[in-house]
């Protein structure tokens, strides 16, 4: 891995493999992908206000009430687990809903990631929404950020898999509403698996590490990847892209 880069559309994986030359894309699907990006900024500011408000009950009353019509008007049509979004496109790195980078998820803190010389670096600030003690993080939340940035790490070496074991060491605690930076490198590769540590630090004190992950990633067989995802669409079948 010797590039360095990202890419900011709406939507669009910073997975290192992502991307195929030739790929066409159309007007309305490129604005569908824009609209659903706007969703998902404007669910992440409801989440986090919702977290962080201590309006009346009147208020709460009435924002449920105005929550619930939104609800119903977004479920007049949806998908099954077996259905990717029409948005998505596995092959050129789309994934709207990723719940770490997903543009249009509402879970979403969302990691931006980039690759730099060797390593992947990523970036976020947690918000009231993912705190566990108080003003800190979650620890399920900081290992869930470090599970996709090893995988990335692991595709970006050209080995990308499912992971198999994840490891890791809380430090310190990770401050809410702070700047994180979250780096992470491949590491021995033997066969089909390859291993991959990261750490997580503030962008202010990146020499401070405040948690630590070793995992341990498997590429998938064509036949592995066909019994696992061939219900949901031929591209999900491919092991490089069947593993995010």
């Amino acid at each position: 891995m010797s590039h360095s880069g990202s890419v900011s559309e709406p939507g669009r994986s910073h997975h290192p493999l992502a991307g195929r030359a030739g790929a066409v894309e159309d007007a309305a699907l490129r604005a569908r992908r824009a609209a659903i990006a706007e969703l998902g900024d404007a669910l992440r500011d409801l989440v986090e206000q919702a977290s962080a408000t201590e309006v009346g009950e009147d208020v709460l009353r009435q924002v449920t009430a105005q929550v619930q019509l939104a609800a119903a008007q977004l479920g007049q049509r949806t998908r099954t687990r077996a259905d990717l979004p029409s948005a998505d496109d596995l092959l050129a790195g789309y994934r709207m809903y990723n719940p770490v980078t997903g543009s249009g998820s509402g879970l979403a803190a969302p990691l931006h990631v980039e690759l730099t010389g060797n390593a992947v670096v990523g970036t976020c600030t947690l918000g009231l929404a993912f705190e566990g003690p108080p003003t800190f993080a979650h620890g399920g939340v900081t290992a869930m950020l470090l599970d996709q940035l090893l995988g990335y790490a692991v595709s970006a070496a050209g080995h990308p898999g499912m992971t198999v074991r994840l490891e890791l060491r809380y430090r310190a605690p990770v401050p809410l509403q702070t700047p994180l930076r979250l780096t992470a490198e491949a590491g021995e590769v033997n066969g089909r698996r390859i291993s991959a540590g990261a750490v997580i630090a503030t962008a202010a004190e990146p020499g401070k590490i405040l948690v630590e992950a070793n995992g341990t990633f498997v590429g998938l067989r064509p036949e592995q990847a066909a019994r696992l995802f061939g219900g949901v669409h031929p591209d999900a079948t491919d092991p490089t892209v069947a593993h995010d």
